[in-house]
């Protein structure tokens, strides 16, 4: 590699072309960035005492084995600069052109000269003609203003209107300023030797804050720019553009979430990647990758899952019987997509999925989210259970085994039973679930062929919410209406939607019931359309007793709607059974190396251990005994005459009134852990076992959430 500091005029200067790889992003400099050049330009193109202003680098690598003639270099970074001031470069060119002769000083080079220096190669014939050569759109916008021709249509917004900008400013301003100013500009010129320097690895150094390319950009350079030029276009023309093209406007906002999705899949992790580790994961994977496979191959199976992931996540899928149950379960879970394209590929690749099943399998995991949100129980942790759920699809199998997957999962993950279902629609406060309950009441309508747009509709209380009831209300209610209203008021059977909030207010039911509008339309619940409604307009009072009733009516339409879990028992079991055998099949607790006070003492704590849960999974290692969830809760260290443990815990949140843990972050090294954990204590003897259970448990309960 050869660094030096350079005016960027020598660079540009002599037979030459500067290449912007086809997997570069586009052009992307704002108006914004060109003034701030311009203005640098002019400051020290004024400034007698000003020697220099530095722009920054410019890396590059020979695209080729130039041979004598004109010599083509690929950039690795430094478009942005190079064509901003390529395109204030024909500005000047194109304003000196325009002067009448004796006009401008003779100080200043000819347009034909600038052309010469800065923008063309005299002797290039053809796709070597200019110095620098864009991409795509960018590139025939470039070639149309060098040669002062009308720019193609579509154009490049940013290079049409940035040279726009650069000819307004210069249209009045000094020209032998503003070339003294470009003549000043000083880069560092980074030129890279090919076969020996790695232009990834300096890429990388020099993007290492991540302000300005997305994880997305650095996977794209770091696959296609260890590639040949032509094995670049080709592949980026195969892959990655249609990649590009399947998810739009969203590329850079959504490419690097569907990367962490396809990673897991790929990775296992046991923890979600954080969005700025991503790339680094992403070498990891491909390094591994491509022992086995070709770049293209992983290209393209990047592009299959991308496709996935678009028309999952994006909503771009266009079989009709997909687009609804995807569409709800989005609005539900954000953190789905790894599963869901591990079920594609069952469905699309593998065959082993029908259309039908893949819609039950969405229905289900609708139901699996619904339910529990509506249960109250722990939906924090979705991105790990529906991971871990992908871990374990059956390419043979896929729909029994998510079903298998779904039973096998511990109390704190469990699907939630009918009877649990139903006693909480029944009883609870539907009106305070902002974010579900006009999913809940929009589903209860719309469950049948005829659909009724609710978007526009707001919650209606049929008793009223004021807390000094109308009469007529109170009278309904009876004596105790103040605590019927407390207890009934924001349930399912209260609770529906309407267009005509304002219209029904607090009135009587009577009149909620044959309410008009301004125009004298009626508008009451005599009227609604709603299947939602229907038990209302029936009515002839509003009480407890109706209330009731409606709340059990809805109730039994909602466990139809989100089914509960139905697999076979047999096949849970089996399950259970292949998975422990296969992961004990390596090691056995032989394999520890435990002494005459150390077994004894292990013997009794995994038992305990064990009985924590049907879901805890016994690991043996050569050294130690790791017992998991998902996440591990306990590791089983041998120690001469002990047991360490170390355990997925806070320090500072463990209740620990034995006294027994400490603060493995103090720690530096644990000799002979796999796991990192935040707590550990020492088993000396069995009467400190039920101390040591206490943690264990903690650690279990916590990781199982």
């Amino acid at each position: 590699m050869r660094a030096e500091d350079h005016p960027v005029t020598h660079l540009l200067n002599g037979a030459k072309q500067f290449i912007v790889p086809i997997f570069q992003r586009d052009y992307s400099w704002g108006t914004k960035h060109c003034l701030q050049l311009w203005n640098d330009v002019v400051r020290v193109g004024k400034d007698a005492n000003a020697k220099w202003h530095f722009l920054g680098s410019v890396v590059y690598v020979a695209a080729e084995d130039n041979s004598p003639g004109i010599g083509r270099w690929l950039v690795i970074d430094g478009q942005q600069r190079l064509t901003t001031l390529s395109l204030l470069l024909i500005a000047l060119r194109n304003r000196i052109q325009q002067a009448k002769e004796g006009e401008l000083p003779e100080t200043l080079p000819s347009a034909e000269e600038v052309d010469d220096y800065y923008l063309r190669n005299r002797h290039g014939k053809e796709d070597r003609k200019n110095k620098l050569a864009l991409r795509r759109m960018d590139q025939e916008t470039l070639v149309a203003i060098v040669d002062g021709k009308d720019v193609p249509k579509p154009a490049s917004e940013r290079v049409q209107k940035n040279f726009e900008f650069f000819v307004e400013l210069i249209k009045d301003a000094d020209l032998e300023i503003v070339h003294n100013g470009i003549k000043k500009l000083v880069i560092v010129d980074v030129s890279l030797v090919r076969g020996q320097d790695d232009p990834q690895m300096i890429f990388e150094s020099l993007n290492s804050t991540g302000l300005d390319l997305t994880q997305a950009d650095l996977i794209r350079n770091f696959i296609l720019m260890r590639q040949d030029a032509d094995i670049q276009t080709q592949l980026y023309h195969d892959y990655w553009q249609p990649i590009e093209r399947a998810f739009g406007g969203r590329y850079r906002t959504d490419f690097d979430n569907f990367i962490r999705d396809y990673l897991t899949l790929a990775l296992k992790p046991s923890k979600q990647f954080r969005k700025e580790d991503i790339y680094h994961q992403f070498r990891t994977f491909f390094y591994a990758a491509i022992e086995n496979q070709q770049v293209g191959d992983i290209l393209a199976d990047i592009k299959r899952q991308g496709d996935y992931y678009a028309a999952f996540s994006l909503g771009q899928e266009e079989v009709g019987k997909l687009k609804e149950p995807f569409k709800r379960l989005r609005s539900l879970v954000e953190v789905a997509s790894p599963l869901m394209l591990r079920l594609y590929h069952c469905h699309k690749q593998a065959k082993t999925l029908t259309l039908d099943e893949f819609v039950e399998a969405t229905e289900l995991l609708e139901s699996y989210v619904f339910r529990r949100v509506i249960c109250e129980m722990q939906t924090r942790n979705l991105g790990q259970i529906f991971a871990s759920l992908a871990y374990r699809i059956n390419e043979s199998e896929p729909l029994l085994s998510l079903k298998v997957a779904l039973a096998r999962q511990g109390e704190a993950r469990c699907f939630p039973t009918d009877d649990e279902f139903r006693e909480a629609l029944e009883t609870r406060n539907i009106y305070h679930m902002t974010r579900t309950r006009n999913f809940l009441l929009d589903r209860l309508e719309n469950d049948s062929d005829e659909k009724i747009d609710t978007v526009g509709f707001s919650i209606e209380h049929v008793m009223p919410q004021n807390p000094t009831l109308r009469a007529e209300w109170q009278a309904m209610l009876g004596p105790d209406w103040k605590q019927i209203q407390q207890t009934w008021l924001n349930r399912l059977g209260n609770v529906t939607l309407t267009a005509y909030n304002s219209e029904y207010s607090d009135r009587p039911f009577d009149e909620k019931k044959t309410a008009k509008d301004k125009e004298g339309n009626e508008v009451g619940f005599n009227s609604s359309p709603l299947r939602l409604n229907k038990f209302v307009r029936e009515q002839t009072q509003w009480t407890q007793k109706e209330i009731e009733q409606r709340g059990k009516e809805l109730s039994a339409r909602a466990l139809k709607i989100w089914k509960p879990l139905g697999v076979d028992v047999a096949a849970v079991k089996k399950s259970e059974l292949e998975e422990k055998k296969a992961q004990a099949a390596k090691y056995t607790i032989e394999s520890l190396e435990l002494d005459e006070v150390s077994r004894p003492l292990c013997d009794k704590l995994r038992a305990k251990i064990l009985e924590l849960g049907q879901d805890v999974v016994e690991l043996f290692g050569s050294k130690t005994a790791t017992y998991r969830v998902y996440d591990f809760f306990v590791e089983v260290l041998p120690r001469r005459h002990r047991l360490l443990l170390l355990l997925n815990l806070d320090f500072p949140e463990c209740n620990d009134p034995s006294g027994i843990a400490a603060d493995a972050t103090d720690t530096a090294w644990i000799s002979n852990a796999s796991e990192s954990g935040g707590v550990v204590c020492s088993v000396r003897q069995e009467s400190e076992i039920p101390a040591a259970m206490n943690l264990i448990r903690q650690a279990y309960e916590n990781t199982a959430e």
